[in-house]
C-alpha cells in the first residue's frame, strides 16, 4: 500500500460554489482590467510619439480609472463568456449539473452586475437569450484535487476579425508571419487598437482556433520558454507595430501590446495557423480553490 498525498486525494466541491465564484468573476473581469495588461497600456502611452495616439491611450487609462471607482463596464460590449474550467481529476462535484451550475454563474453576473446580455439562442433567428447564457466553456482534466476557473469575456468587435489559416508546411515560419500580418491588417481600427494578438499554430482546424484563444489568457510579462516562439512572437510585435495602424486605428506606433504564441504537435501534411485578436481590454479573470 502507497501513502496517499493530500492533493491525490478525492475532494467533494459542491457546484454552488461553482455558480459563486463565476458571477463574482464576471463582474470582476468586466470592470477590472488584469495588471498585467494596465501595466502595458501605461507603458505604451509613456513609448508612443504620437500626440493623437499618446491622447487616445490617456484616456484609455483614464476609462479604466472611472471603469474601477464608479464600477461602469470598461466597455460597453460585455462580451460572450468564454471560460476555461482545469478541472483536477480527483475532484468530485456533487449539489447539481456542472455545466448547469456554471451558466448559473454567468446569468447571476450579468444579471447582478448589470452587465449588458449579448447573447442570441439561435444564429440565424437571432432571438437575445436575455441573460448572457450559455457560455462558452472549454473542459480540461488535469491532476490532483483542485479547480482552475478562467473567465474571459470576448467582445465580438474583435472576435469578428479573427481568422485561420490552413497552411502548407513547406510555407515555414514565414508563411505564419505573412498569415499573422495580413489577420491584423485586415482588421485595421475594426478590432479597437491597441491589440493582444492571440496565435495558434499546429494541432487541427479546431485545435489552433482554441490554442489562438488560449494564448490571449498569458501574462503579458511571462514570455514562452521556447527560444524559436519567442523570437516568433517580438518579430511579429515588432513588424505589427510598424504598420502604423495605431491606437483607435488613428496612427501611431501602438497597434499590439503583445503577441502570445501557443503551439501543438499536428499532422505532417499541414501547418494550421489561427490568429484570435483582442481588443485593449483583453479581459479574463483567473482563480483556483
Amino acid at each position: 500500500m502507497t501513502d496517499t498525498t493530500e492533493k491525490d486525494e478525492v475532494r467533494q466541491i459542491s457546484v454552488l460554489e461553482i455558480t459563486s465564484q463565476i458571477k463574482e468573476m464576471c463582474i470582476e473581469a468586466n470592470h477590472f482590467l488584469s495588471k498585467d495588461m494596465e501595466q502595458a497600456i501605461r507603458k505604451a502611452e509613456e513609448k508612443e510619439e504620437s500626440g493623437l495616439a499618446k491622447q487616445i491611450l490617456e484616456q484609455l487609462c483614464e476609462n479604466m480609472k472611472i471603469a474601477g471607482e464608479e464600477m461602469i463596464p470598461i466597455c460597453q460590449d460585455t462580451g460572450m463568456t468564454v471560460i476555461f474550467l482545469e478541472i483536477g481529476q480527483n475532484v468530485h462535484f456533487i449539489d447539481g449539473f456542472l455545466e448547469d451550475a456554471v451558466n448559473e454563474g454567468v446569468r447571476q453576473g450579468y444579471d447582478e452586475g448589470f452587465l449588458r446580455k449579448s447573447v442570441v439562442l439561435h444564429p440565424l433567428e437571432r432571438i437575445n437569450t436575455n441573460d448572457n447564457t450559455p457560455a462558452i466553456i472549454h473542459y480540461s482534466f488535469v491532476r490532483g484535487n483542485q479547480v482552475r476557473i478562467t473567465v474571459a469575456p470576448k467582445g465580438f468587435g474583435s472576435e469578428n476579425m479573427s481568422k485561420i489559416f490552413m497552411l502548407k508546411p513547406s510555407d515555414g515560419i514565414e508563411g505564419v508571419k505573412q498569415s499573422v500580418i495580413s489577420a491584423v491588417k485586415d482588421a485595421g481600427p475594426n478590432a479597437c487598437p491597441p491589440i493582444v494578438v492571440g496565435v495558434g499554430i499546429g494541432g487541427t482546424f479546431e485545435r489552433c482556433a482554441f490554442l489562438s484563444k488560449k494564448a490571449l489568457l498569458r501574462n503579458l510579462e511571462n514570455k514562452t520558454e521556447d527560444p524559436l516562439i519567442k523570437k516568433l512572437e517580438t518579430e511579429l510585435l515588432d513588424e505589427i507595430n510598424q504598420l502604423g495602424i495605431g491606437p483607435g486605428g488613428l496612427g501611431g506606433k501602438t497597434t499590439a501590446l503583445a503577441v502570445n504564441i501557443e503551439t501543438s504537435p499536428t499532422h505532417i501534411a499541414g501547418l494550421p495557423v489561427a490568429v484570435n485578436i483582442c481588443c485593449h481590454v483583453n479581459r479574463h479573470v483567473t482563480r483556483v480553490f
